[in-house]
């Protein structure tokens, strides 16, 4: 019975069917607008207008850009160029005032025949800092990545070549003391030294040294004032002089703050929020106007030396409380984990602590750098000649009276490369990681 019933039963498939395409709904491009813009009436409804914004847009801005006029040396010239296209003198963007102006939005009032020096500064810049940056290049490397700032400084800004060994000098008997005295009696102690020392002798020593080595041995190129620094690489110096020096200077006060010893972890509390208390531009009329009273009688202090400390002392104190956010993550096994391996505080922090509080930090650091970086912008407020500074200068000449936009485009064009290139690195970095975690 149960053998004649299943040779009749007419359902029982005996062969598969062949393969069959998916539905034209489940595949391709009209599967993911569908599950991405039109995946429920609300995101439909919001698509849509995000299309006619974006139309809207692109339908002012786009003809603007393509009936753009170069080669041309005036305002006045762009106008009757675009006159005689038949349209009017704002449907046609003027970029010649940038192929005319550029070498002042970039290097500011720097001598032209010496435009060399910080492209080469940039370039050694870059170099010194892959081995920071990336890991697998050669440990020699950092030799490099040490003397870059001294190199960058004396190529930028000329004159002798023995002040920035002078003040070289200063970081070497800082090392000295941390070792030495490190060594002898504490950690803390060769820490103290170690920021004393190298601040004693650059005050009262290293001006003199410099002077004495030039006149035994004169070497040196043409000494450029701060005053014809300006446009953009006014704010890449300020910016990446900012953000190298207050990386460590952050870290140290977020170890500072966390400190059982009362005077340490006073005094940064009081320097982290007094500084983050008070808005940049104020700390910026400060550096302008009264840091002078506070240096010994006849010293001439360049502004724009001036500006870089009061920025990197700004952007310390918020990269402090971002890594402080990182030490405050971890979980306190990792500390246990350290004291009973024996290692004593300054090797806990520096192997198990730092390293996975900084990796916890990475974005809040990266986004300390790029408001840094955009702040720098602020510096024209005490007579420094930066992008917006340099834009303001041309727009007041005869030729260019009534340009607008275009600077504009091109300075924001230019902040916005430098920025996502740190957004970018940041995300490689957690990615990195990430992997090296697992």
């Amino acid at each position: 019975m149960s053998e004649t019933h299943a040779q009749t039963v007419s359902y029982v498939r005996d062969s598969m069917l062949p393969e069959q395409a998916p539905p034209i709904t489940e595949t391709g491009a009209i599967k993911w607008i569908r599950e991405n813009l039109f995946s429920s009436w609300l995101n439909g409804i919001l698509t849509v207008i995000s299309i006619y914004v974006i139309y809207v847009v692109l339908a002012g801005v786009l003809p603007w850009l393509f009936n753009s006029v170069w080669g041309v040396g005036s305002l006045t010239e762009c106008r009757e160029v675009l006159d005689e296209k038949g349209l009017g003198s704002h449907d046609g963007a003027c970029f010649s005032v940038l192929n005319d102006r550029w070498h002042q939005l970039v290097f500011g009032y720097y001598p032209s025949e010496l435009y060399w020096r910080p492209v080469l500064a940039l370039i050694l810049f870059l170099v010194g800092i892959m081995p920071v940056l990336f890991t697998g290049l050669p440990r020699k490397m950092f030799i490099l990545t040490a003397a870059v700032p001294f190199i960058c400084f004396w190529l930028l800004w000329g004159g002798s070549i023995w002040g920035p060994i002078a003040i070289a000098l200063g970081f070497a008997l800082g090392f000295g003391a941390l070792k030495v005295i490190g060594e002898g009696l504490s950690p803390l102690a060769g820490l103290i030294a170690a920021i004393v020392v190298p601040l004693i002798y650059w005050l009262y020593g290293a001006g003199f040294l410099a002077r004495e080595l030039q006149e035994a041995i004169p070497i040196g190129i043409e000494f450029v004032e701060s005053r014809q620094f300006g446009g953009f690489m006014l704010s890449v110096v300020i910016g990446l002089s900012a953000i190298i020096l207050s990386l460590p200077l952050g870290i140290l006060l977020a170890l500072g703050r966390q400190s059982d010893l009362i005077i340490i972890k006073t005094s940064a509390v009081v320097f982290i929020e007094v500084i983050r208390g008070v808005p940049l531009i104020v700390w910026l009329f400060t550096a302008q106007l009264l840091l002078n009273y506070f240096l010994p009688p006849g010293t001439n202090f360049d502004l724009t030396l001036r500006v870089i400390i009061m920025v990197t002392l700004f952007a310390s104190a918020y990269i402090a409380e971002v890594v402080r956010g990182g030490l405050a993550a971890l979980p306190t096994g990792q500390y246990e984990g350290a004291d009973s391996l024996g290692l004593d505080y300054w090797q806990s922090m520096q192997l198990i602590i730092l390293p996975q509080a900084l990796k916890i930090s990475i974005p809040g650091i990266v986004n300390t750098f790029i408001g840094l970086f955009k702040d720098t912008t602020l510096v024209v407020f005490i007579g420094l000649f930066d992008p917006l500074g340099i834009a303001g200068a041309v727009r007041a000449t005869t030729e260019w009276n009534g340009i607008y936009w275009e600077l504009f485009v091109f300075i924001g064009l230019m902040f916005f490369i430098a920025c996502f290139s740190m957004g970018r690195y940041s995300l490689f970095l957690e990615k990195k990681l990430q992997r090296e975690h697992r």
